[in-house]
C-alpha cells in the first residue's frame, strides 16, 4: 500500500525545507499533498518564492495520511503553530504512533506541545533552548534524528538528510539508500 503524507506550508515557510522533502518523497513513489494552513492555497515563502499548495487544510481528511511534515522558517513556523487544527492533528498522530516530522524552527511546535519530552531531537541551533525547555534530549551533531515516530532535522542545509530520513521511515532503509545513490552532489 502506498504511503501518503501531508506537508504543511504557510506564509514564511522556508522554501528549500518545504520543496526538498516533497521532491525526494515523490521520487520514492510516496504520495505527498502540499497543504496550506493560510486562507489561500498560495503562500509567500520566507525568501519571496510563491508556492501554490495542492489544497487548504480544511479540504483534507487527516485519517488519509501516514505522516504530517512541517518545514521551518521562523514566520512560517509561527503561522503553523497558530493553526489549532494542525496542532490537534499532530497530537492525534503522535498519540496514535503515526509519523510526524519537522525541520529547522518547526520542531519547536512539537516541543511547545510537550511531545518531545524524553525524545531525541534536533532543530536549528538558534532554537536548541526551546527543545530542551520542552524536555527533548538534544542531539546537536545529527543532521536528522528519528526517535520512534518523530523525525526532526536542523536547517535548510539538512533538507536532503531530512527527506531521506522520512523516506527511510515510510519506505525502508533500502529505498532511502537507493534514492540517495541516485542523487549526485
Amino acid at each position: 500500500m502506498t504511503k501518503k503524507v501531508a506537508l504543511f506550508i504557510a506564509d514564511g515557510s522556508e522554501e528549500v525545507e518545504a520543496i526538498t522533502p516533497v521532491d525526494l518523497l515523490r521520487r520514492a513513489k510516496i504520495d505527498v499533498d502540499v497543504v496550506s494552513v493560510m486562507e489561500s492555497r498560495t503562500v509567500t515563502a520566507s525568501r519571496g518564492v510563491v508556492i501554490t499548495a495542492d489544497m487548504k487544510i480544511d479540504e483534507i481528511v487527516f485519517d488519509d495520511y501516514d505522516m504530517l511534515i512541517l518545514p521551518g522558517g521562523v514566520k512560517g513556523t509561527n503561522n503553523l503553530n497558530d493553526c489549532d487544527k494542525l496542532k490537534d492533528n499532530i497530537r492525534k498522530f503522535n498519540d496514535q504512533g503515526k509519523g510526524i516530522a519537522a525541520i529547522c524552527a518547526a520542531p519547536t511546535v512539537f516541543s511547545g506541545m510537550g511531545i518531545l519530552g524524553g525524545k531525541n531531537a534536533t532543530c536549528n541551533p538558534g532554537f536548541w533552548d526551546k527543545l530542551t525547555e520542552g524536555g527533548a534530549i538534544l542531539d546537536k551533531d545529527s543532521k536528522a534524528v528519528t526517535c520512534g515516530n518523530i523525525i526532526t532535522s536542523q536547517a535548510m542545509g539538512t533538507s536532503v538528510d531530512f527527506g531521506l530520513a522520512i523516506v527511510s521511515y515510510l519506505a525502508g532503509e533500502e529505498a532511502a539508500a537507493e534514492l540517495k545513490s541516485n542523487i549526485r552532489f
